[in-house]
Order: structure tokens, then C-alpha cells, then sequence
């Protein structure tokens, strides 16, 4: 079976490939088109991966190319967004442009041609600070950044394509993920880099928000068993670990495993506006674990080491002294 993902060149979606070819799907992964021709995190990928994955490159804000994309696969998992919430606030329109927009043109294109099944990428951010906890998916929806906003709207269009054209929809739903190959715009990446660069002063925004946690390896598995199960078409499902954590304690547990005489020093700059800032983030897993057969398979602990192990052989391809908004 012949399946697309778009943002394949990016931290989820490149992991996201590799599993598909380990498990035998034929993958056509859409990557960001760029004169370098590069094809992001896909480079890294051993060449027994590559061989099996066709190259799309365009822009998800294209309709053309996204329609011309989506010729001949059965199912898209569409990942290609922009994500980094700091950038969103001086940036907004590009995030309706990629975030809603991007959407559209997938939905459109797959309510043309027929497409069996799209996993639309949402995010836990859609919630805002929890109401109450876990967060199932019947909780109230906030948009407490431009980023946030723009993919409520997404996941409603994607939603409304379901309930009127009866596309086969399923809105999925990643609390934060995490591992090898995240960018520092990222907390645990931030963190470890600054950690392995010798830093002994660590710089973050808030200590005091929680969030849960998913390795990405367990957020690929979601992806998969979601799409594997004909249960979840026309739903909007979390992954979560359905277990919190603060930053501020996080970055202590990845101070203690690198480097035990580093401290915190809390940077205005990496502030967010304080209605902006989401407090807490825990998430129910239960209908993931009813309608298919995920299970987590990664500790938090099991997760930060290989993400340090991957980090440390990496290190020179991030910026440590640059704030990556």
C-alpha cells in the first residue's frame, strides 16, 4: 500500500517514513521544495531506507503541487506545519498560510481523488492550560498563541470535511514529543545542548508549566496503530503518556544525568506573554488505547538517554549560543 507524509523532512515526519518502510508500506514522503535540494532529516536516513521512499518536493501552501502529490497513495499522514509558538508571534500570517491553508489544499486534493484515509497532525497546545485533568478529547478548545489558533482551525476544517463530504478523516492528536532529531526550538533539546556544550549556566523560559511527554518512536507508533484501525476514522484522538512533568524538573533530571554542577537561570527573553503561556498539559490516552492497539513502550528516562546519546553525536549541527525561537 502506497501512503504519503507530509513535513517528511522534519523531526516527526522522518521517523515517521523510516517506520513505515520497516513495516513494508511503499512511502511518498512530501518534503519543503528548497534550491539546496535538501531533503532535511531524510538525509540522515541509511540508504537500505531510502531506496524504498519516492521524493516529492513542493510547498503544502501550493494546491497544484499538493494535489499532484497525492496521485495514486491511499492514505496521507499530513505532519507539514509550522510549529515553533515564539515565531507565531511575530509571524501569524505564514501559520494561517502553512497551518490552514496547508490543510485545506490536503483535504481538497484528497476529497478529489479519492483518498481512503487522512491522519491530519493536531497538537495538545489546542487545549490551552488544562480545565481539568487528563485532558480527553471533549475539552474545551483555547488558542493561546497564533501557532494554537491556526491549527484549531485546521483540525475543525479537517473535521467539517468529514461530516459533509464524509472524507475519511481522523484528527490526531501528539502531546510533546520529543527525541532525536528535534530542533532546539524545543525544551529538551535546548536543554541537552546547552548541557553537552559545557554551559554551566542552563537558560530557559518558565520552570513551573508541566507537560507530558511522548518519544517520538511511541508518537510514530500512534500514528500507525491510528491508521491501522478503521475505529478511529471520523475522531480526534490524543497520544499521551497520561503522565506530567514540570520543566522546571525535567531540566534538573537532565542536569543530574550530564552535568551535576550546572544551574537554571531563568531568560526574560524565552518568556512567554503570561495569557499566552499554557500551565498544564496532561493527557488522556484512553480512547488511543480503546480503539487500537498502542502501547507505550518508551520510559522518559529510556527516551532522554537516547536522545542525549544522539545529541552528543550531533551536537555540531545545532547553534548553542543562539535562542532558536
Amino acid at each position: 500500500m502506497k501512503v504519503m507524509v507530509t513535513g517528511a523532512d522534519g523531526f516527526i515526519g522522518s521517523h515517521l517514513v523510516e517506520e513505515l518502510v520497516k513495516r513494508g508500506y511503499q512511502v511518498k514522503a512530501f518534503v519543503y521544495y528548497n534550491s539546496f535540494n535538501s531533503w532535511g532529516w531524510l538525509d540522515t536516513l541509511p540508504a537500505k531506507i531510502m531506496k524504498n521512499v519516492e521524493i516529492f518536493q513542493g510547498d503544502v501552501r501550493d494546491p497544484n503541487g499538493v494535489e499532484e502529490s497525492m496521485k495514486g497513495v491511499e492514505a496521507v499522514f499530513h505532519l507539514a506545519a509550522l510549529i515553533a509558538i515564539p515565531f507565531s508571534y511575530h509571524s501569524p500570517d505564514t501559520y494561517v498560510d502553512t497551518n490552514i491553508k496547508g490543510t485545506l489544499n490536503v483535504l481538497q486534493a484528497a476529497r478529489k481523488l479519492g483518498t481512503r484515509r487522512v491522519l491530519s497532525t493536531s497538537t495538545s497546545e489546542v487545549y490551552g492550560t488544562a480545565q481539568y485533568i487528563p485532558i480527553d478529547e471533549k475539552h474545551s478548545f483555547q488558542g493561546q498563541s497564533p501557532y494554537s489558533a491556526t491549527k484549531i482551525g485546521a483540525d475543525r476544517l479537517a473535521e467539517s470535511f468529514y461530516r459533509v463530504y464524509q472524507l475519511p478523516v481522523t484528527i490526531v492528536r501528539p502531546f510533546n514529543t520529543y527525541g532525536p532529531r528535534q530542533s532546539a526550538r524545543a525544551v529538551i533539546p535546548t536543554i541537552i545542548t546547552q548541557l553537552l556544550a559545557g554551559k554551566a549556566e542552563i537558560k530557559l523560559g518558565a520552570l513551573t508549566p508541566t507537560r507530558d511527554f511522548n518519544y517520538v518512536k511511541d508518537t510514530v507508533y500512534g500514528f500507525i496503530s491510528i491508521y491501522e484501525s478503521d475505529r478511529t476514522i471520523g475522531e480526534e484522538i490524543n497520544i499521551a503518556t497520561q503522565k506530567e512533568i514540570s520543566i522546571g524538573e525535567l531540566a534538573q533530571k537532565l542536569i543530574d544525568l550530564i552535568n551535576p554542577h550546572a544551574r537554571i537561570i531563568c531568560d526574560e527573553g524565552r518568556m512567554r506573554p503570561e495569557k499566552s503561556e499554557v500551565n498544564r498539559l496532561l493527557g488522556s490516552n484512553k480512547k488511543l488505547l480503546q480503539l487500537t492497539n498502542w502501547k507505550q513502550q518508551y520510559s522518559l528516562e529510556e527516551g532522554l538517554m537516547n536522545t542525549i546519546e544522539f545529541l552528543k553525536e550531533n551536537l555540531d549541527k545545532y547553534k548553542i549560543d543562539i535562542y532558536n525561537i
